[in-house]
């Protein structure tokens, strides 16, 4: 059977009927562990029963306004994330891509109220991923999502990763803001050392840009604090946000200072469907739990346990696993063995984990794993590790040795 859907995934041959927490379950009943959750979409897991009731009580009463009107969820919502963060305004999209798409519009308007409309560049780092929009592709930089859309859009100059000189070098005049993940999900799961963030904002202090933090993998708790940016000590001048937010409903924000967003006045940007009375009330939910108090220590001592037990599997199978990265509950493990293997070997153990650059696969389950899940989820890792070992054992037998 040919499919009608546009073939831009290569999907596996497994298909989900529901899902329980941790865990999906196909139409014949096979349980996987889903160590990616959406590719850190549901933080909450599958069917959390406070963001179900949420989204059902408000599915009864009113779906879609627009944006021309009051929405009363999204007012609660966007309070509650100003009470919690740096930002003083926020703007409901419905996807990552699109929060970033709100951040540039908003640098470059700061700077052309401000009188500098030539300030529209954007310093980006190598290895990024900020999105497959025109703009977002551009911005993140990589050639394999680049080619064959025609010309990058003007605009984005990327630096290596942490190579400060080659930062410096590259600010302008024309230079308007940096733009950042404090850890680059789909680059590989690559921190962001924290001093490295500090002079980053020192760096954006000293030469009047705006410092752009992308954390639609990395917010709503996946680092262990509400924010990654959090555990640095600083704070961005402007920050998307998506994925957990919704904990699996479509739903993106991008928040900022009064001042960043100064230049956003009535007209200058819009949404359909950001923002929607149902996005805002599973939204609401999300931050109902999220915000419990003890929550976020849980994550933090969840990640602990995993690193640990992690680190044992690395020890047992250094031909496979060769560094632990990443911190909370987005970890990846640094394979010495191509990681299209790796994840097919853990969804052959009825385990779900993501592929990512630098030939790395993530560990990024929902938030509410439990202990007992983690150990059932590590087994299945092990035993994945343990079948590419002996696979690559297996072909290099009887190989003659290369000369030294």
């Amino acid at each position: 059977m040919i499919s009608p859907l546009l073939p831009t995934y290569a999907r596996p041959d497994v298909e989900f009927e529901k899902g329980e927490g941790v865990w999906l379950i196909t139409r014949q009943g096979e349980r996987y562990i889903d160590l990616g959750a959406g590719i850190a979409v549901n933080a909450l897991g599958h069917a959390h029963p406070h963001l179900v009731e949420a989204l059902t009580e408000q599915g009864s009463k009113l779906w879609h306004t627009s944006n021309l009107y009051r929405i009363p969820g999204g007012e609660r919502l966007a309070q509650r994330l100003v009470d919690a963060t740096f930002a003083d305004k926020v703007f409901f999209t419905n996807s990552g891509a699109e929060a970033l798409e709100c951040a540039i519009k908003m640098a470059r308007k700061y700077h052309a109220v401000s009188g500098h409309p030539e300030r529209f560049r954007i310093i980006t780092f190598e290895g990024a991923f900020h999105g497959r929009t025109l703009a977002t592709i551009a911005a993140g930089g990589q050639a394999k999502y680049l080619e064959g859309f025609g010309p990058k859009v003007e605009g984005f100059d990327q630096v290596p990763f942490g190579d400060f000189d080659a930062l410096e070098a590259a600010i302008t005049d024309a230079t308007a803001a940096l733009l950042i993940e404090p850890i680059q999900g789909e680059g590989g799961v690559r921190s962001v050392p924290p001093a490295d963030l500090r002079r980053l904002r020192q760096i954006c202090d000293d030469k009047g840009l705006l410092l752009i933090l992308d954390e639609v993998q990395t917010g709503v708790g996946r680092t262990g604090k509400l924010f990654a940016h959090e555990w640095a000590g600083v704070t961005p001048d402007i920050m998307a946000v998506a994925k957990g937010i919704g904990g699996g409903f479509p739903m993106g924000a991008c928040l900022a200072t009064a001042e960043a967003a100064k230049g956003m006045t009535v007209g200058t940007h819009g949404t359909t469907f950001g923002g929607n009375p149902l996005a805002m009330a599973v939204g609401n939910a999300v931050l109902d739990v999220i915000l419990e108090d003890g929550f976020l220590e849980q994550v933090r001592q969840k990640s602990l346990l995993f690193k640990q037990r992690l680190a044992e599997l690395k020890d047992r199978y250094p031909d496979v696993i060769t560094e632990i990265r990443g911190e909370g509950l987005l970890l990846g493990l640094k394979l010495a063995t191509p990681n299209g293997e790796f994840v097919d070997a853990a969804r052959a153990q009825k385990a779900l984990v993501v592929a990512a650059g630098a030939n790395v696969v993530r560990l990024i389950p929902p938030l509410t794993i439990t202990e007992a899940e983690m150990a059932e989820g590590l087994a299945r890792i092990d035993a994945a590790a343990k079948a590419v070992s002996e696979a690559h054992k297996k072909a290099n037998a009887g190989q003659p040795e290369l000369a030294p």
